[in-house]
């Protein structure tokens, strides 16, 4: 049975995916085995990758984590790593250690496939190399979304690998029907496989103020004891406050990013349906504001960047499913079982 690599970009939920089919793989038999080759740290509240730790946990893999996760890199990885070839020699090494115990295994891509590329180890890379099939796992918000999607298409197909199709993942509800029809007949007359879409479910996909803190760090001054709430919104305060006040109401478990210096702001934001309040500039807020946090049991952490930099960065949030979240790994699989075409993919795999 060929292995199977998936690829595509951050939110797209590659590991919910990854979950899903290794547990119906097992179910129907097989002894499906995790590899990620290039992984990345949390941030200020991890230091492993936590994919990696679930999947380990989850499929009852007896190797350790560094075989499993052989490189873990940041944004600036080539002065860290300075022999390609010593990274390329740990990266083979521990899938061949994979490969040899467990059929299929399933290879998890790094948040963008071209991560790596300066030494040969993207993902297209790897899978050329051990002969990987290549799933694509997209998020679709836009039709843009959908282009990137055929990009990638062309590309593998370029290349003469072997791409096993798409699944489209984490879609707003409003663009489902779109991704059903529109875009998943454009997909197949331009040649290229469709073997699903998975709608957004809060479960899975909604990040949980932890995973923001992971990011941002900064200072937590309320809350550590509720950093398990999730967030389904993100509103940035640079509105006035009677500007604001029908964005706040209609926002679900959001964020609210503000500058520290917004009180007014912060607690209009407070007495609605608010998960976590982002203060940025290092500016401290007034004492109501954190009397009222504390109340209402909404975690405040205050960040030492700008509003504009505390936006870019918490484009790198994501949901991580922990391995005692029984309830998100059973959606993992129920998500493969309703809405992919999993007996297609494992006849490909299989062919």
């Amino acid at each position: 049975m060929k292995n199977l690599y998936l690829i595509g970009t951050p939110g797209s939920g590659k590991t919910a995916v990854a979950l899903g089919l290794a547990l119906k793989l097992r179910q129907e038999g097989f002894n499906p085995g995790y590899f990620k080759p290039v992984g990345s740290t949390a941030g200020v509240l991890q230091q492993r990758d936590e994919d990696g730790v679930l999947m380990k946990t989850v499929l009852g893999m007896s190797e350790d984590l560094d075989t499993i996760v052989p490189l873990t890199v940041g944004n600036f990885y080539v002065s860290g790593y300075r022999e390609p070839q010593e990274c390329r020699d740990r990266v083979f090494a521990a899938y061949r250690l994979i490969a040899g115990k467990y059929n299929p295994v399933i290879i998890d891509g790094t948040s963008f496939p071209w991560v790596m590329a300066a030494f040969g180890l993207d993902a297209v890379s790897i899978a050329d190399e051990v002969g990987a099939g290549i799933l694509c796992t997209m998020r679709i918000r836009n039709d843009f979304n959908f282009d990137e999607t055929l990009f990638f298409n062309r590309y593998i197909r370029c290349k003469g690998l072997n791409l096993v199709g798409n699944i489209f993942n984490n879609i707003p509800r409003p663009m489902l029907a779109k991704t059903q029809g529109e875009y998943a007949n454009l997909l197949e007359s331009s040649g290229f496989r469709w073997l699903g879409a998975i709608p957004r479910r809060r479960e899975i996909h909604a990040p949980t103020v932890a995973e923001y803190y992971d990011v941002l760090g900064g200072e937590l001054l309320v809350g550590g004891e509720r950093l398990d709430l999730l967030v389904e919104d993100v509103l940035i305060g640079a509105m006035t406050i009677d500007s604001a006040l029908d964005h706040l109401r209609r926002g679900l478990n959001k964020a609210v990013i503000i500058g520290g210096d917004r009180a007014d702001y912060a607690l209009a934001a407070l007495e609605t349906s608010t998960s976590v309040l982002i203060l940025t500039g290092g500016l401290y807020p007034h004492l109501s504001v954190i009397t009222r946090a504390k109340e209402k049991g909404v975690p405040v952490i205050l960040v030492h960047y700008d509003t504009v930099t505390t936006v870019e960065r918490i484009s790198e949030v994501v949901r991580r499913i922990r391995p005692g979240d029984e309830k998100a790994i059973a959606l993992a699989l129920e998500n493969i079982e309703q809405y992919c075409d999993w007996q297609k993919i494992i006849e490909l795999l299989e062919a």
